[in-house]
């Protein structure tokens, strides 16, 4: 085996090696819901059905149907085990890093630089949220997508002198079109290309010229327009997919002027670039989110000359030292979307952000230190050396960070200890402590945020429904009310008054708020559920079947709202509202869902059994509800479910008002 070929299997395997702590990591409750834990259509896995979803849906403020499509691809292969999807972003990574090495390898014939650069990529701890965060898997698709766009375009550039046929050029341009629909991001790719011509290509010149010879000495413009001419397609893509983005986040995701202002947006972005450069050198103090602020005018100040005399040093050695201005363009043209000058979300910046942008400073460093290892014996004698302590650094300090994407408790944990002052950090620790079980500290958290941040309307809608789990509806409903107040637009806020008016017997007016939450959003299942119960205890069985049947149509693998539906249609006192052959077949999906050795579900299929007159099944079913229950130590329940055995033996169903 060839020497390169070595060195990019040594690269993908120790990729692999580096990011496995990363398959012991669970979901965490930042967009996972969106993205797997709670999407209906990604959980129901690959279909026809999914696949239009995909290609029409704007979820989550973005159209990016191939991102949809490969976590529908996770849940078909392993449910809900988060193992499963960290390894598929971990493969795709590995990919990605054997990828980029054959690039630089194909475009410069320089295998050490290509292979330090690769590693810089696979190992820099900033890029553990783009591989360790299962909703993120939009950063490693896209680029595994733009890097083979690169490499096919590589390839037809060294094919068309000898007449080989354009399929390559079409290759690239499949492939790009995939990267657009895996993420945005890389509608910036096309100027990449043409700084490839520039430097390694050589194109910009008259004749392409060796990459050590300062190609682009020459500057003409003719050719630049002839480049960009051959390029009109991917031009075209890019304008369509920017489109796309900013209709589908308009309406919720980018964050108005009123908001921020463009001063602050301006400033923000001379010291966010400033920020990706320092941690990129000194990747510490990395965070799941980082509040955006008012920068001061020292952090300003700094951030300006950090990025001017970067960008006058590039100038200046453009003519003996090109890749010092690509991979610095690089940098600061593949971050331009998500800069903050339309401004998506609350964050200054972010660590996922640099996942292929990065790869410009990579090699901007690695290249421009091996130029001067070539004329300094001393640097070509401690270089290797110095390589080898830079990738330990960067796997020690992904090792770290892996630590902390664990679960949501241990990231916003972290998150806080980096950036104290986090309304976000504080929100998301509340519900990663609230879905622990431990509302004590949920509640701690979710009062301190509403003090960083009171206008923020989901922390009252939390804290609403915290206490009313507490048992406190009356304390509940004050916090419920704000936060449609706050946000009158929200569906979950609408849900959440309606929940707690519905506990505080105000049965109308919870049922006003629920028609309200599925007309902000029919996608969401809640509302309907909740009505649905909201019109058991109106006296309305029928509607209130209807909205059950709505949705579980919506969330069929709802496994706590498949029971209750099943209990309501076996064992309701009003026959209008059971329907024995539907309960049993619900009582039975559950049963696939959640298994059959929950006395919850066993004691539901005896339910079911029993209202079809099937009482020797439904005895059987209920003994075995009941030696678990007991077995489980929940004697109460225990109980109850061998008062309806009694009932079954006796040939007898259940009737259960407000299962």
């Amino acid at each position: 085996m060839s020497r390169p070929r070595s060195l990019g299997w040594l690269l993908i395997f120790g990729t692999l090696l580096a990011y496995l702590p990363s398959l012991r990591n669970g979901f965490v409750n930042f967009d996972d819901q969106d993205y797997v834990t709670e999407n209906p259509m990604v959980l129901a896995g690959l279909s026809w059905k999914g696949l239009l979803w995909a290609f029409q849906t704007w979820h989550a403020s973005n159209w990016h149907p191939l991102t949809w499509l490969s976590h529908m691809v996770d849940c078909d292969l392993f449910r809900l085990n988060p193992a499963g999807h960290h390894l598929v972003s971990l493969l795709f990574h590995a990919a990605n890093v054997g990828l980029l090495f054959a690039l630089w390898l194909r475009l410069t014939g320089a295998a050490w630089p290509s292979a330090i650069v690769a590693a810089l990529f696979a190992w820099h701890p900033l890029h553990v949220e783009s591989v360790a965060w299962v909703a993120e898997r939009k950063d490693v698709l896209s680029t595994f997508f733009a890097l083979l766009t690169l490499l096919s375009y590589v390839r037809w550039i060294k094919r068309a002198p000898a007449g080989a046929g354009p399929r390559f050029y079409w290759l690239a341009l499949l492939c790009f079109s995939f990267g657009l629909m895996s993420k945005p991001m890389v509608v910036t790719l096309p100027m990449v290309m043409l700084l490839l011509d520039f430097w390694p290509l050589g194109r910009f010149s008259q004749a392409a010229s060796p990459p050590d010879s300062g190609a682009g000495s020459h500057f003409p413009w003719l050719a630049l327009k002839g480049l960009i001419l051959e390029k009109w397609p991917f031009f075209l893509l890019s304008l369509a997919s920017g489109v796309i983005t900013i209709l589908a986040q308009r309406a919720e995701a980018i964050a108005p002027l009123t908001k921020y202002s463009l001063a602050l947006r301006l400033e923000n972005v001379w010291v966010a670039y400033a920020a990706y450069v320092e941690k990129a050198f000194v990747p510490m103090h990395l965070a799941a989110f980082y509040p955006l602020i008012q920068p001061g005018p020292l952090a300003l100040t700094l951030a300006l000359i950090l990025l001017g005399a970067i960008s006058a040093l590039a100038w200046w050695r453009i003519k003996s030292q090109p890749w010092l201005a690509v991979g610095w363009l690089w940098f600061l043209g593949t971050l331009v979307p998500v800069i903050g000058l339309l401004q998506v979300g609350d964050q200054a910046l972010a660590d996922r952000y640099t996942y292929f942008p990065l790869i410009g400073l990579f090699l901007s460093a690695t290249f421009g230190l091996w130029h001067l290892a070539q004329h300094a014996h001393w640097l070509r004698a401690v270089l290797p050396a110095a390589a080898v302590l830079a990738l330990a650094g960067c796997l020690t300090g992904t090792e770290l960070q892996l630590r902390y994407w664990r679960n949501g408790q241990t990231l916003f944990t972290h998150a806080l200890e980096v950036t104290p002052d986090n309304a976000t950090s504080r929100l998301n620790l509340g519900e990663a402590l609230q879905e622990e079980h431990r509302p004590a500290e949920a509640l701690i958290n979710y009062r301190r945020a509403i003090q960083l941040d009171p206008a923020r309307f989901e922390v009252y809608n939390n804290l609403g429904g915290l206490l009313n789990d507490q048992g406190k509806p009356g304390e509940a409903l004050e916090y419920c009310r704000m936060a449609v107040a706050l946000n009158p637009g929200s569906s979950s806020s609408h849900n959440g008054l309606g929940v707690v008016l519905a506990e505080l017997g105000q049965a109308d007016e919870a049922l006003r708020e629920f028609f309200e939450a599925e007309r902000l959003d029919a996608r969401s299942s809640a509302p309907y559920f909740q009505s649905g119960r909201a019109l058991l205890k109106l006296g309305r069985p029928a509607e209130a079947v209807r909205q059950f049947d709505q949705a579980l149509r919506l969330d069929p693998g709802n496994l706590s709202r498949l029971i209750y539906v099943a209990r309501v249609l076996a064992a309701d006192p009003d026959p209008r509202a059971r329907n024995g052959p539907e309960a049993l077949a619900l009582a039975q999906r559950a049963a696939q869902l959640g298994g059959a050795g929950q006395p919850v579900v066993l004691d539901t299929l005896a339910m079911a059994c029993a209202e079809l007159g099937r009482f020797d099944e439904a005895s059987g079913w209920a003994r075995q509800a009941v030696a678990q229950a007991r077995a489980g130590g929940a004697s109460e329940d225990a109980t109850n479910m061998q008062q309806r055995l009694n009932l079954y033996e006796k040939h007898q169903p259940a009737r259960i008002p407000g299962p």
